[in-house]
């Protein structure tokens, strides 16, 4: 299950990159997300890890975290437990009027066999978790200077 949203904000891409980088960030952005840890030191990069828990259709949810790419315009994490995995995809434009356009895309996906039947049932339930998503970055990145 994949859910995809674009918007614009006015911190420019670089700004936005380096905030969002840092997956701890995604306290006060995510609305799902209660606690976000760093599992290791130094500076971010590829590789770097986070612990995030998470309440998920009211059920506390661990998932560890790696940043698996990291360019100047792109950032994707890839969690995992044992039940399921996601990717956050944050692609980030330059907007012709100032600013930046990100498209971000979660995909999640379940392990189990029951996921062909859950799956429409979760696409429901996170359209409206992805329109919080977005108001919430929004307002953080807006403002960042």
């Amino acid at each position: 299950m994949n859910i995809t949203r674009s918007f614009f904000v006015r911190a420019e891409p670089q700004v936005a990159r380096t905030y969002l980088q840092d997956f701890s960030h995604a306290t006060k952005w995510d609305p799902g997300t209660q606690r976000c840890e760093r599992l290791d030191s130094g500076s971010i990069a590829v590789g770097s890890r986070w612990r995030n828990e998470s309440r998920f259709l009211g059920r506390p949810v661990t998932l560890i975290y790696v940043l698996a790419r990291l360019d100047e315009n792109r950032v994707v994490f890839e969690g995992s437990n044992d039940s399921a995995g996601s990717r956050d995809d944050i692609q980030l434009a330059p907007a012709p009027e100032g600013g930046t356009r990100i498209t971000y895309t979660a995909t999640i996906t379940l392990r189990s066999r029951l996921h062909v039947v859950l799956d429409p049932l979760l696409q429901l339930f996170m359209r409206p978790v992805a329109d919080k998503t977005v108001d919430r970055m929004t307002t953080v990145l807006n403002g960042l200077r």
